[in-house]
């Protein structure tokens, strides 16, 4: 198809005879390209690199993948490495490999296209490592672990473009870092190597475009004009509760979602949770056994054959419905799927709008989404969340600035894959967008420690992982060589054992947290099922199927949703409005509105509302910042500790997404001190360290740091460490570096991770500063508040007791409707 192309010299010329094959391909199709699509492939042909900004379905694949592949076709005699595709998810590499294939299959090319994940056996990697394919589909974690290799320079010596799919996933965490500093190593092998990112849920895309390509590149940002309706409607209750809490509504909604769910049009059924998740497909699969070869559970606990299998079954059509987590947010295209259930509310713009992409998987096509409430207050996220969706209002993903344990972790890939210098190392990771501050003495630090573990751990030889082999860092121990490779990666999670049967059926895997507190007999569910546990059988957990119900409720690390700051932002907007509203949720929730009404306030523009009462528990402060857990976590903290040092007192935290509430147990007069200054952003960090136990803090999340720099290992597979043993190593390191080097990077990271998540990279800053300056509404009230009920929800679920939570709620209404 492309033997007879002419080579005009004009670089739109030519770019538009390179694709008139692809045109071709096109129209026996049945399709035509659209304007992004086209303007892509011609960025390409022209030697740009840049990123795709496009709404779900629309063909963003195609858009970065043809142009490349035309690029390539003009020489198919080198049988090298060409285009590497980059997934954030190992799972829908091989949806990605059929796609690509199709494609390279359609146009008469002679490429190889494979896929390379943690999933890829041995034998198949051994034959890439001697011929790489021209297509290579793979993961973060598998392109470090290429560059690892001694001959790595080989594998990527042809390379010409990089596709970054979902890049948003990678944006913001340490991945994401990770990526980018293995992305520098190719630049550098391969200068003329152009980078394509892909995304479609993402504001800040000028920023996202610049840490894909690097410093030494200018990129060029592609936008569709595509509008993809999304309809969100919301499943409502018969009742509202004026009290309403977190959870409240539970499994109620479940036969109405039943009645709603059609076996005609297949359905993804989202919960938050993998324990929701559970409970969900439980409870739909009893009530409708009929249905039970219908519907299936998707989680990432779940074993892969059993993943694979569901998501095989969407796509045949003989799985008409799933509840499933974040694992089926992304990657695999079930163009069958019609409708998407949301159950609680998705706690920020840019994943509702992903989730509701994966309903009508096609261009231009309505996406649809059912709101199904946890508790009656979600109703008001949704009507907020529908405004910001309509006027594209979505939450920026920004990048992490130079995380130096992921650097180490960097600087000893290289090392391993044949060695590199000083300067030569300086230069390459000065090009990657979140390293380019990195200071001479940073680098020499990080070559330091890698070298002979720094200064308070240079008389233990195991922590000298590299040798300075005239001028050259290297890595020539065998074993250090073997740790690194097996622990590359900064995915963190806590130690997980395998689940199986007595007869040795594998069902997946739990936090290894949870099984060590799990008694012989004791009952949970999992996948779908009632387990009873028997116990440990080396490394494995054994069970066998329960009678009864559950007893206990596995956890999985990772349990909470951060609630987002559009999300926010909307949330406000909307109550400052409230009295004008027409949206059917907000007209549901009358009755809880008119009761905070009469008993407090609702906040208008430019206020922030403020409660305060006296029970038998002592004297209640709530504040309602409606900014989410984390933020109202650190606000509390500091007020709390700033009221402390107008008067001695003992005060209790709870919060939620709302708000917070600080409570006094002995006389505390909050009316005196409620003014600006109390919000202050001045010395919030300061406060904040010093209302926190910033050294416990830290030390926890030190573990994580230094499995990332490669200062613990889990050990191998079949002689795994717990996450006990690995939690006192770190401790003992972090006590280590903060006795004999207080200042120490790797401690000093390890402190501002914790502050920057109780300040979500300073926007704890903009909401102290923003409540300092509103007019603060403060009412006293002689009993809980709509509003104000949720926070004491959850300070008693806190607390040990014989009665469950829905019990003493009851109980402590009917106190206040008596009186």
């Amino acid at each position: 198809m492309l033997d007879t192309l002419e080579k005009p010299h004009n670089p739109t010329e030519r770019a538009g005879a390179l694709l008139r094959p692809v045109d071709e391909w096109f129209r026996s199709r049945g399709w035509k390209p659209f304007p992004f699509q086209r303007e892509a492939w011609e960025a390409r042909l022209k030697g740009e690199s840049g990123l795709i900004h496009v709404p779900t379905g629309a063909g963003k694949t195609y858009a970065a993948f043809l142009g490349a592949l035309m690029h390539a076709a003009q020489d198919q005699t080198s049988k090298r490495l060409r285009i590497l595709y980059l997934t954030p998810l190992k799972a829908v590499a091989r949806d990605i490999q059929l796609a690509l294939e199709e494609a390279v299959s359609g146009l008469g090319l002679k490429f190889r296209v494979e896929a390379r994940t943690g999933d890829t056996s041995a034998h198949r990697r051994s034959k890439q490592r001697a011929a790489m394919p021209e297509i290579l589909v793979t993961t973060p974690e598998s392109l470090a672990l290429l560059i690892c290799d001694q001959d790595h320079e080989r594998h990527f010596s042809h390379l010409e473009t990089v596709i970054l799919d979902e890049w948003h996933e990678c944006l913001g965490n340490k991945r994401g870092s990770l990526l980018e500093l293995s992305l520098t190593r190719l630049r550098k092998l391969r200068p003329g190597v152009r980078t394509w990112a892909l995304t479609a849920t993402i504001s800040n895309t000028e920023e996202a475009a610049r840490v894909a390509v690097g410093t030494n590149d200018r990129p060029t940002i592609v936008r569709a004009k595509l509008h993809r309706p999304v309809v969100i409607e919301s499943l409502l209750p018969d009742q509202i509760d004026t009290f309403p809490w977190a959870g409240h509504l539970g499994l109620k909604l479940a036969s109405k979602l039943l009645a709603w769910l059609d076996p005609e049009r297949p359905t993804l059924i989202f919960t938050n949770t993998r324990s929701q998740a559970e409970r969900w497909f439980l409870t739909l699969s009893e009530a409708k056994p009929e249905w039970r070869e219908w519907i299936a559970l998707h989680h990432g606990s779940l074993d892969r054959k059993e993943r694979e299998r569901v998501e095989a079954g969407v796509k045949s059509g003989t799985i008409r419905f799933v509840v499933a987590t974040s694992s089926l947010d992304l990657g695999v295209d079930f163009a069958p799927v019609d409708r998407i259930v949301q159950i609680g509310s998705p706690k920020g713009i840019a994943r509702l709008l992903q989730r509701a992409g994966r309903s009508a998987h096609r261009p231009g096509e309505t996406a649809f989404v059912l709101f199904v409430p946890t508790n009656a207050l979600e109703l008001i996220e949704i009507a907020a969340a529908r405004r910001a969706i309509d006027i594209n209002h979505v939450e920026p993903r920004e990048p992490l600035i130079k995380p130096l344990d992921v650097l180490v972790q960097h600087l000893v890939t290289r090392a391993l894959g044949g060695g590199f210098t000083r300067e030569e190392i300086l230069s390459e990771v000065r090009s990657a967008f979140s390293y380019r501050g990195v200071s001479d003495d940073e680098l020499d630090w990080a070559l330091a420690f890698i070298r002979d573990g720094g200064f308070s751990l240079q008389a233990y030889s195991s922590y000298r992982r590299v040798e300075l082999d005239y001028g050259v860092y290297r890595v020539r121990d065998a074993r250090i060589a073997r740790l690194h490779r097996m622990n590359i990666g900064t995915i963190a999670s806590d130690a997980s054992v395998a689940l199986k049967f007595l007869r040795g059926k594998q069902l997946g895997y739990v936090e290894e947290g949870f099984i060590s507190k799990l008694k012989k007999g004791d009952r949970f569910l999992f996948s779908g099922r009632v387990l009873e546990y028997i116990g440990m059988q080396g490394l494995e957990a054994r069970v066998r199927m329960g009678k009864g119900g559950a007893t206990v409720s596995p956890s999985w690390h990772g349990g909470r949703l951060p609630y987002s700051s559009s999300l926010s932002r909307s949330v406000r907007e909307l109550l400052e409005n409230i009295d004008h509203a027409q949206d059917i949720e907000i007209r549901a929730l009358e009755p809880i509105i008119e009761a905070q009404r009469r008993l407090s306030a609702i906040p208008r523009a430019r206020e922030t509302l403020v409660e305060i009462g006296k029970t038998r528990e002592g004297n209640h402060l709530f504040v309602y910042p409606f900014e989410g857990r984390l933020i109202h976590e650190g606000v509390a903290a500091i007020i709390a500790y700033r009221l402390s040092r107008f008067q001695g007192a003992t005060f209790s935290i709870a919060v939620n997404d709302y708000g917070f509430e600080i409570l006094s147990a002995g006389d505390f007069d909050f009316n005196t001190t409620l003014t600006p200054d109390l919000f202050s952003s001045e010395n919030a960090i300061e406060d904040l360290r010093s209302a926190l136990d910033l050294t416990q803090l830290a030390r926890q999340r030190f573990r994580e740091i230094a499995r990332v720099a490669g200062l613990l290992h889990p050990g191998h597979p079949s002689a795994r460490k717990s996450a006990r043993q690995l939690q006192v190593s770190a401790g003992l390191l972090f006590d280590v570096f903060r006795r004999y080097e207080p200042d120490h990077p790797l401690v000093l990271q390890s402190e501002n991770q914790v502050l920057g998540e109780q300040m979500e990279n300073g926007r704890l800053f903009s909401v102290l500063d923003r409540l300092s300056r509103e007019n603060l509404i403060v009412r006293n009230v002689s009993r809980p508040t709509p509003l104000g009920f949720p926070l004491i929800a959850e300070r008693l679920g806190a607390r040990l007791s014989s009665e469950t939570l829905e019990q003493r709620i009851e109980r402590l209404k009917s106190t206040w409707r008596s009186n």
